[in-house]
């Protein structure tokens, strides 16, 4: 007896409606009478999409030739009189999920704005209910796992080495959404120490933390992509995030994405920034995939430059982050033309694997008390992205090159229009793009239009753009960065904190090396071009 497993998928045409499947009929070519059907494990949610497991049974010796043609009968579950019979492709679908983990005092901060900004989008209410239906195009269980209860719960992991950042959301008006097991502290902090993030405050609660990833990922179908948020120059953000990285090697084929807060060229918050920075990406530059890198200096030009003085704090900032995190993502959580999710948009615009730290450009960004402001056209919100203005980390892309470029569209965005702003810049070649890279950009449009919280200060627009842009001008920010190093290393100074727990000063020396060579290499990939 043969027995062939196949994975079904289909779009009904009727909207509004749970159905379930009444029977199943299989017809093959050569095994008509030979063959028999059982269905199992069938996923179907608001008409959309139905999801079902076959398993195709043939009493014959000898396989089917040929894949056997399905047909389900669909019946209306509240006993309506309404059925439909669909043909139904034998082809693979699968739910993509993405599960995001939270490190430390910056990380957490960024997912509870991040976090509003999803549920605003997708109608899900503060105890993980949904205040609204959703429409057929949009999917939920991207970012959101379906209790037993119907609640819907992020996939999101909190963790810090102090409880008093998380403590604020177990107490929070999102105190029901988050589950609470996901949500880990400890008893003491890092200190802005990564020695104490990787060796020994966070070996303490490491167990836990990886325990729990697990669990999260075990719960997921099939996993595109995991979200790191975190703050480079923290003891927490990089110390603790590149421990639980040296744990997931049965993750590597799954894309990682770090956002981090890089250290501002002029705004510190600890004198031992340089060092947690440049030990924390030489510990894990080699497990991500991709790194959005973002600044306080940066976001702060933007929020006193657009938004009202009010909007100029932590909070602000990390409310612009989340619309900028939202538009990427938008293409993994609603219908979209050209897009595609994380693995597309890391093999269009990383050329090498260490060369992945793209530039983040957004537009527009428009003060909500403007109550004329111009929405602006496709082309015009296409040439303000590429100005410096918009830019998110401080950097001078005049001085590098570009070696691929993404523009992600989100709203109403006409196709055309956008293929004539890529024209109007490849025509005044106001982007100097890298011989070897004679295309260089990838555009991708997601329709559902964007939705901004009121807390923000920004206006609601019907249309906005990200672009992500790998210029060999972010290899500006490692040369300060190493240049900081440096000067600390060289005295030795704050030295002694990191070796007493558990360091080594060779490890310092291969940390400084090899963010040099990742200066180097984009210096080599842009040379002679």
């Amino acid at each position: 007896m043969n027995r062939t497993h196949l994975r079904l998928s289909g779009v009904f045409v009727e909207l509004g409606a749970r159905w379930k499947i009444e029977e199943v009929s299989v017809r093959s070519q050569h095994h008509h009478k030979n063959l028999q059907a059982q269905v199992f494990g069938v996923v179907i949610t608001h008409g959309q999409l139905v999801h079902a497991n076959v398993e195709v049974i043939s009493t014959s010796p000898d396989p089917p030739s040929s894949p056997p043609a399905l047909t389900l009968k669909l019946m209306n579950q509240i006993n309506k009189t309404r059925s439909a019979i669909q043909k139904i492709p034998c082809f693979s679908h699968f739910k993509r999920e993405v599960v995001t983990v939270h490190f430390g005092q910056c990380g957490s901060q960024m997912g509870n704005a991040v976090w509003e900004l999803f549920c605003a989008e997708h109608a899900v209410g503060l105890d993980g209910t949904l205040f609204e239906e959703p429409h057929v195009l949009e999917w939920h269980e991207t970012f959101f796992s379906l209790s037993g209860s119907g609640h819907y719960v992020p996939r999101a992991i909190f963790v810090d080495l102090e409880p008093t950042v998380i403590d604020e959301v177990r107490v929070g008006p999102w105190r029901k959404l988050f589950h609470p097991d996901k949500l880990i502290t400890g008893c003491e902090d890092a200190s802005n120490n990564f020695a104490r993030g990787f060796f020994t405050a966070g070996k303490l609660i490491l167990g836990r933390l990886y325990d729990e990833f697990r669990r999260t990922m075990e719960t997921c179908d099939f996993v595109q992509g995991i979200l790191f948020f975190k703050s480079l120059g923290g003891g927490t953000g990089a110390g603790l995030s590149a421990a639980l990285l040296d744990l997931l090697t049965d993750y590597r084929k799954v894309t990682k994405v770090e956002v981090p807060i890089y250290p501002s060229p002029a705004i510190s918050t600890s004198i031992t920034e340089p060092y947690n920075s440049v030990l924390g990406e030489h510990f894990s530059i080699e497990d991500y995939n991709m790194a959005l890198l973002m600044d306080n200096e940066a976001l702060y030009d933007i929020c006193t430059r657009y938004l009202p003085a009010t909007n100029t704090t932590y909070n602000g900032l990390n409310r612009i982050i989340s619309v900028v995190i939202s538009s990427i993502t938008a293409s993994v959580r609603f219908e979209n033309l050209l897009g595609g999710d994380f693995t597309v948009v890391q093999t269009n615009l990383i050329p090498y694997p260490r060369i992945h730290f793209p530039l983040i450009n957004f537009a527009p960004c428009i003060c909500l008390e403007n109550k004329y402001f111009d929405e602006g056209s496709t082309r015009s919100i296409t040439r303000q992205v590429f100005e410096r203005e918009n830019q998110l980390i401080k950097v001078d892309p005049a001085f590098g090159k570009y070696m691929s470029c993404t523009l992600l569209y989100r709203g109403d965005v006409d196709p055309s229009q956008v293929y004539y702003s890529v024209m109007e810049l490849k025509t005044v070649k106001c982007v100097d793009f890298v011989d070897w890279c004679p295309t260089g950009f990838k555009v991708g449009i997601a329709r559902e239009p964007p939705v901004c919280r009121i807390e923000s200060g920004i206006a609601q627009t019907v249309r906005n753009v990200v672009m992500l842009a790998n210029n060999s001008a972010v290899s500006q920010a490692w040369e300060r960065m190493l240049r900081k190093y440096h000067l600390l290393y060289c005295r030795r100074a704050f030295l002694h904190w990191y070796l007493c727990e558990g360091m080594e000063k060779a490890e310092f020396v291969d940390a400084y090396a090899n963010i040099s060579s990742l200066v180097k290499d984009y210096e080599e990939v842009t040379a002679d071009c």
